[in-house]
Protein backbone atom coordinates (compact mmCIF):
# COMPACT_ATOMS: atom_id res chain seq x y z
CA UNK A 1 0.00 0.00 0.00
CA UNK A 2 1.39 3.11 -1.31
CA UNK A 3 0.74 6.14 1.42
CA UNK A 4 0.15 9.84 1.23
CA UNK A 5 1.75 11.27 4.43
CA UNK A 6 0.14 14.57 3.33
CA UNK A 7 -3.45 13.54 2.64
CA UNK A 8 -2.89 11.82 6.14
CA UNK A 9 -2.00 15.06 8.02
CA UNK A 10 -5.20 16.97 5.64
CA UNK A 11 -7.55 14.31 7.48
CA UNK A 12 -6.31 14.32 10.53
CA UNK A 13 -6.11 18.48 10.76
CA UNK A 14 -9.45 18.31 9.38
CA UNK A 15 -10.45 16.22 12.90
CA UNK A 16 -8.78 18.01 15.56
CA UNK A 17 -10.54 20.93 13.68
CA UNK A 18 -13.72 19.49 13.85
CA UNK A 19 -13.43 17.89 17.68
CA UNK A 20 -12.82 21.69 18.93
CA UNK A 21 -15.34 23.09 17.49
CA UNK A 22 -16.99 21.59 19.61
CA UNK A 23 -15.41 22.34 22.74
CA UNK A 24 -16.76 24.33 25.85
CA UNK A 25 -14.98 26.75 27.16
CA UNK A 26 -14.25 24.20 30.40
CA UNK A 27 -13.22 21.82 28.42
CA UNK A 28 -10.61 23.94 26.62
CA UNK A 29 -9.34 24.79 29.99
CA UNK A 30 -9.75 21.07 31.75
CA UNK A 31 -6.66 18.96 32.32
CA UNK A 32 -5.72 16.27 29.57
CA UNK A 33 -3.76 13.59 30.10
CA UNK A 34 -0.42 14.74 29.06
CA UNK A 35 0.92 16.15 32.39
CA UNK A 36 1.12 19.94 33.27
CA UNK A 37 -1.21 20.47 30.02
CA UNK A 38 -4.86 21.86 29.85
CA UNK A 39 -6.73 20.64 26.52
CA UNK A 40 -5.81 24.48 25.27
CA UNK A 41 -2.02 23.85 26.00
CA UNK A 42 -1.94 20.18 23.92
CA UNK A 43 -3.64 22.49 20.87
CA UNK A 44 -1.12 25.17 21.61
CA UNK A 45 2.11 23.23 21.58
CA UNK A 46 0.47 21.52 18.14
CA UNK A 47 -0.02 24.81 16.20
CA UNK A 48 3.53 26.23 18.00
CA UNK A 49 4.98 22.93 16.24
CA UNK A 50 3.36 24.20 13.13
CA UNK A 51 4.36 27.66 14.02
CA UNK A 52 7.99 27.05 14.21
CA UNK A 53 8.65 25.35 10.89
CA UNK A 54 8.38 29.11 9.94
CA UNK A 55 10.45 30.70 12.40
CA UNK A 56 14.23 30.31 14.15
CA UNK A 57 12.80 27.80 16.58
CA UNK A 58 12.77 25.31 13.81
CA UNK A 59 16.17 25.23 14.93
CA UNK A 60 15.96 24.53 18.47
CA UNK A 61 13.57 21.63 17.65
CA UNK A 62 16.18 20.27 15.06
CA UNK A 63 19.07 20.50 18.10
CA UNK A 64 17.74 20.37 21.41
CA UNK A 65 18.82 17.30 23.16
CA UNK A 66 15.93 17.07 25.39
CA UNK A 67 12.58 17.41 22.67
CA UNK A 68 10.00 17.24 26.04
CA UNK A 69 11.46 20.95 27.18
CA UNK A 70 11.64 22.01 23.91
CA UNK A 71 7.91 21.69 23.35
CA UNK A 72 7.19 22.98 26.81
CA UNK A 73 8.99 26.73 26.45
CA UNK A 74 6.01 27.47 23.71
CA UNK A 75 3.33 26.34 25.44
CA UNK A 76 4.49 28.17 28.57
CA UNK A 77 4.45 31.30 26.81
CA UNK A 78 1.06 30.52 25.45
CA UNK A 79 -0.59 29.81 28.51
CA UNK A 80 -2.10 33.36 29.36
CA UNK A 81 -3.83 33.23 25.87
CA UNK A 82 -8.06 32.34 25.53
CA UNK A 83 -8.18 29.21 23.76
CA UNK A 84 -10.25 31.14 20.51
CA UNK A 85 -6.16 32.89 20.08
CA UNK A 86 -4.77 29.04 20.67
CA UNK A 87 -7.47 27.89 17.75
CA UNK A 88 -6.64 30.80 15.66
CA UNK A 89 -2.67 30.21 15.94
CA UNK A 90 -3.17 26.56 15.16
CA UNK A 91 -5.51 27.11 12.42
CA UNK A 92 -3.46 29.30 10.60
CA UNK A 93 -0.10 27.77 10.85
CA UNK A 94 -1.14 24.11 10.44
CA UNK A 95 -2.68 25.34 7.42
CA UNK A 96 0.72 26.89 5.93
CA UNK A 97 2.21 23.71 6.99
CA UNK A 98 -0.32 21.37 4.73
CA UNK A 99 0.40 23.70 1.71
CA UNK A 100 4.43 23.82 2.76
CA UNK A 101 4.16 19.37 3.12
CA UNK A 102 2.50 19.13 -0.05
CA UNK A 103 5.31 21.31 -1.73
CA UNK A 104 8.17 19.28 0.18
CA UNK A 105 6.33 15.97 -0.96
CA UNK A 106 6.55 16.84 -4.84
CA UNK A 107 10.29 18.14 -4.46
CA UNK A 108 13.87 16.66 -4.24
CA UNK A 109 14.21 17.78 -0.86
CA UNK A 110 11.97 15.39 0.03
CA UNK A 111 14.93 12.52 0.15
CA UNK A 112 17.58 15.27 2.47
CA UNK A 113 18.28 14.23 5.97
CA UNK A 114 17.22 16.23 9.40
CA UNK A 115 17.93 15.49 12.69
CA UNK A 116 14.82 16.05 14.98
CA UNK A 117 16.60 16.35 18.26
CA UNK A 118 17.53 13.42 20.32
CA UNK A 119 15.25 11.17 18.17
CA UNK A 120 17.67 10.84 15.32
CA UNK A 121 18.32 11.96 11.57
CA UNK A 122 14.80 11.35 9.12
CA UNK A 123 13.95 12.13 5.73
CA UNK A 124 12.39 15.29 5.15
CA UNK A 125 9.46 13.82 3.43
CA UNK A 126 9.34 11.42 6.15
CA UNK A 127 9.27 14.16 9.01
CA UNK A 128 7.05 16.71 7.47
CA UNK A 129 4.08 15.82 7.53
CA UNK A 130 4.80 12.33 9.46
CA UNK A 131 5.54 13.37 12.85
CA UNK A 132 2.70 15.57 12.58
CA UNK A 133 0.18 13.23 12.00
CA UNK A 134 1.65 11.24 14.75
CA UNK A 135 1.68 14.38 17.32
CA UNK A 136 -1.67 14.94 16.11
CA UNK A 137 -3.63 11.21 16.47
CA UNK A 138 -1.88 10.99 19.86
CA UNK A 139 -2.32 13.95 21.70
CA UNK A 140 -6.45 14.22 20.40
CA UNK A 141 -7.18 10.16 21.27
CA UNK A 142 -4.71 9.81 24.14
CA UNK A 143 -4.27 12.72 25.32
CA UNK A 144 -7.57 15.54 24.62
CA UNK A 145 -10.73 13.11 24.17
CA UNK A 146 -10.37 10.75 26.92
CA UNK A 147 -9.68 13.48 29.89
CA UNK A 148 -12.31 15.26 28.99
CA UNK A 149 -14.94 11.77 28.43
CA UNK A 150 -15.53 12.84 24.49
CA UNK A 151 -15.56 9.78 21.97
CA UNK A 152 -12.67 9.38 19.69
CA UNK A 153 -12.45 11.09 16.25
CA UNK A 154 -12.40 7.97 13.99
CA UNK A 155 -9.41 7.16 11.47
CA UNK A 156 -8.14 5.07 8.77
CA UNK A 157 -5.17 2.97 7.23
CA UNK A 158 -3.46 5.64 5.59
CA UNK A 159 -3.29 7.68 8.84
CA UNK A 160 -2.73 4.90 10.99
CA UNK A 161 0.06 3.34 8.53
CA UNK A 162 2.01 7.06 8.96
CA UNK A 163 1.62 7.04 12.73
CA UNK A 164 3.71 3.80 12.86
CA UNK A 165 5.73 4.82 10.27
CA UNK A 166 6.76 7.40 12.14
CA UNK A 167 6.64 5.68 15.49
CA UNK A 168 8.84 2.55 13.89
CA UNK A 169 11.48 5.31 12.82
CA UNK A 170 11.87 6.45 15.79
CA UNK A 171 12.35 3.26 17.23
CA UNK A 172 14.79 2.15 14.90
CA UNK A 173 17.25 5.05 15.55
CA UNK A 174 16.48 4.58 19.47
CA UNK A 175 17.94 0.71 18.85
CA UNK A 176 20.73 2.03 16.96
CA UNK A 177 21.62 4.56 19.93
CA UNK A 178 21.71 1.89 22.83
CA UNK A 179 24.13 -0.32 23.49
CA UNK A 180 24.65 -3.55 20.72
CA UNK A 181 24.16 -6.10 23.79
CA UNK A 182 20.36 -5.00 24.61
CA UNK A 183 18.95 -6.87 22.25
CA UNK A 184 20.45 -10.20 21.51
CA UNK A 185 18.05 -11.42 18.80
CA UNK A 186 15.09 -10.16 16.27
CA UNK A 187 11.73 -9.86 17.83
CA UNK A 188 8.26 -9.98 15.45
CA UNK A 189 5.96 -7.07 15.98
CA UNK A 190 2.32 -7.85 14.67
CA UNK A 191 -0.21 -4.87 15.19
CA UNK A 192 -3.64 -6.07 14.06
CA UNK A 193 -6.47 -3.06 12.49
CA UNK A 194 -6.16 -1.04 9.62
CA UNK A 195 -2.66 0.18 8.74
CA UNK A 196 -1.30 -3.26 10.66
CA UNK A 197 1.17 -5.15 9.44
CA UNK A 198 3.73 -7.25 10.98
CA UNK A 199 7.65 -5.74 11.39
CA UNK A 200 11.03 -7.45 12.42
CA UNK A 201 12.69 -5.35 14.69
CA UNK A 202 16.57 -6.20 14.32
CA UNK A 203 19.25 -5.83 16.87
CA UNK A 204 20.96 -3.50 14.99
CA UNK A 205 17.98 -1.05 14.94
CA UNK A 206 17.15 -2.38 11.43
CA UNK A 207 12.95 -3.07 11.39
CA UNK A 208 11.97 -5.13 8.41
CA UNK A 209 8.58 -6.02 7.07
CA UNK A 210 8.11 -9.38 8.16
CA UNK A 211 6.59 -12.51 5.84
CA UNK A 212 3.87 -15.02 6.96
CA UNK A 213 6.55 -16.82 9.10
CA UNK A 214 9.14 -14.16 10.42
CA UNK A 215 10.61 -17.08 12.52
CA UNK A 216 12.02 -15.16 15.63
CA UNK A 217 12.32 -16.34 19.33
CA UNK A 218 9.97 -13.72 20.38
CA UNK A 219 7.17 -11.79 19.15
CA UNK A 220 4.87 -8.95 20.17
CA UNK A 221 1.19 -8.65 18.93
CA UNK A 222 -1.06 -5.87 19.94
CA UNK A 223 -4.08 -3.80 18.29
CA UNK A 224 -2.76 -0.90 15.84
CA UNK A 225 -5.02 1.09 18.24
CA UNK A 226 -3.20 0.78 21.24
CA UNK A 227 -0.12 0.68 20.21
CA UNK A 228 0.70 4.96 20.27
CA UNK A 229 -0.73 4.50 23.67
CA UNK A 230 1.94 1.83 24.88
CA UNK A 231 5.22 2.71 22.72
CA UNK A 232 4.86 6.44 24.50
CA UNK A 233 4.75 4.88 27.98
CA UNK A 234 1.02 6.36 28.39
CA UNK A 235 -0.13 3.39 29.30
CA UNK A 236 2.56 0.80 30.84
CA UNK A 237 3.07 -2.13 28.68
CA UNK A 238 2.71 -4.66 31.56
CA UNK A 239 -0.89 -3.73 31.66
CA UNK A 240 -2.02 -3.09 27.74
CA UNK A 241 -3.67 -6.01 25.15
CA UNK A 242 -0.14 -6.91 24.31
CA UNK A 243 0.19 -10.60 23.55
CA UNK A 244 3.48 -12.05 23.84
CA UNK A 245 4.96 -15.15 23.20
CA UNK A 246 8.71 -16.66 23.24
CA UNK A 247 11.50 -15.48 25.04
CA UNK A 248 10.34 -13.33 27.74
CA UNK A 249 13.78 -11.45 28.99
CA UNK A 250 14.45 -10.29 25.77
CA UNK A 251 10.43 -8.97 25.50
CA UNK A 252 11.09 -7.16 28.74
CA UNK A 253 14.02 -5.47 27.38
CA UNK A 254 12.50 -4.37 23.97
CA UNK A 255 9.29 -3.09 25.64
CA UNK A 256 11.18 -1.82 28.79
CA UNK A 257 13.18 0.50 26.05
CA UNK A 258 10.56 1.50 23.57
CA UNK A 259 9.52 4.98 24.12
CA UNK A 260 7.92 7.22 21.31
CA UNK A 261 7.98 10.85 21.71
Amino acid sequence: MTIDRVAAFQRERAALLSFCAELSQSQWRADSAAAGWRVQDVVAHLGASCRALFTPAAITLLTTRDIERANNIPVDSRRHWHWSQVLAEYERWSGRTLRAASLVARSPARALRTRLGELGSFTVGLVLPGALVFDHHTHLRHDIAPAIGAPAPGTDAERMSVVVEWMLAVLANQLKAAPRSCLRAPVCLELTGEGGGRWLVHPDGRISVAGDDCGPIASIRSEISSFPAWATKRVDWRVSDIATSGDRELLTTLLDLINVV
